[in-house]
């Protein structure tokens, strides 16, 4: 399984509306695969499509990590979610730091609904509607935000978008290197 290099901030594909899957095909298992192994690669908890340069309504997590240290919450271990739809979010919202693989280097605090009800195909194909709350709930909106081509950044006020442009700069100018296999500027 190949480890595919990440896109980094200001490509148009992190910016696209991502396209339905229509089916589970053998090419889409292998790309699932190879998600999986980048994501870990990059020590990330969530990998979507776009972030590896395919337009496609699909993402993985295994956000188990984010609570290794707490023996009372749920454990998901790995999962795929295909053409995923929040068909509900509930109405309290938790703020907490994110990151993001795209935007290395940055971190800043993001309101969420700390619950939501999703609507998805697994890596079956099969179609589950879940509900999800805590860590889960973040990354999985996190990475649906990815398939309608928003990025955490979008999340946060003008303030504090405003005072990360220099470091979004250096994103995009190759300035900064990640430390795992990426695509943009001075690294194409």
């Amino acid at each position: 399984m190949p480890i595919l290099p990440i896109v980094l901030y200001n490509d148009a594909v992190l910016r696209r509306t991502a396209e339905p899957l229509a089916s589970l095909t053998p090419e889409v298992e292998t790309l699932i695969a190879d998600m999986f192994q980048t994501m870990y690669e990059a020590n990330g908890v969530g990998l979507a499509a776009p972030q590896i340069g395919r337009s496609v309504r699909l993402f993985v997590v295994d956000a188990d990590v984010m609570v290794e240290d707490d023996p009372d919450a749920p454990r998901y271990g790995k999962r795929v979610f295909i053409n995923p739809v929040i068909t509900h979010a509930g109405p309290e919202t938790v703020s907490f730091e994110e990151g993001c693989l795209s935007l290395p280097d940055l971190r800043e605090t993001v309101a969420r609904p700390d619950a939501i009800t999703l609507r998805y195909r697994d890596g079956t194909f099969a179609e589950k509607t879940e509900p999800f709350a805590g860590w889960m709930s973040r990354v999985i909106q996190h990475e649906l935000d990815h398939l309608d081509g928003i990025l955490f950044i979008d999340r946060i006020g003008s303030f504090k978008r405003r005072l990360m442009g220099r470091k979004l700069e250096q994103i995009d100018q190759g300035l900064i290197q990640p430390g795992y296999a990426h695509v943009g500027r001075g690294n194409a």
